[in-house]
């Protein structure tokens, strides 16, 4: 089983910047062969993915609405995967959820474990 934490969230105007992190544990082993993303649901919305990251972190994908403002990052010695926002917008409020799987793509269901989600807040 794999554990995963998201941090970082919280209250930033627009065109500020926040990092989020995820960390795993539990089977970390399973982790460092799986793919990562980020999704996010806003109220009354269906979760969006936002941005996922290959195994060896040698490949990335975004979601339209995030490119060019947001970057993925994993460091698989620290079972570690990181957001960073940029330029942020009211629209990109909603709670961030990290996600394992075995593939990396845009669909929820390709990812088997799930953290909580961390709330991002952008004020206008």
């Amino acid at each position: 089983q794999v554990q995963l934490v998201e941090s970082g969230g919280g209250l930033v105007q627009a065109g500020g910047s926040l990092r989020l992190s995820c960390a795993a544990s539990g089977r970390t082993s399973s982790t460092f062969a799986m793919a990562m993303g980020w999704f996010r649901q806003a109220p009354g919305k269906e979760r969006e993915f936002v941005a996922g990251i290959s195994r060896s972190g040698g490949s990335t994908y975004y979601g339209d609405s995030v490119k060019g403002r947001f970057t993925i990052s994993r460091d698989n010695a620290k079972n570690t995967v990181a957001l960073q926002m940029n330029s942020l917008k009211p629209e990109d409020t909603a709670v961030y959820y990290c996600a394992a799987g075995p593939l990396l793509g845009g669909t929820a269901g390709l990812y088997d474990y799930w953290g909580r989600g961390t709330q991002v807040t952008v004020s206008s």
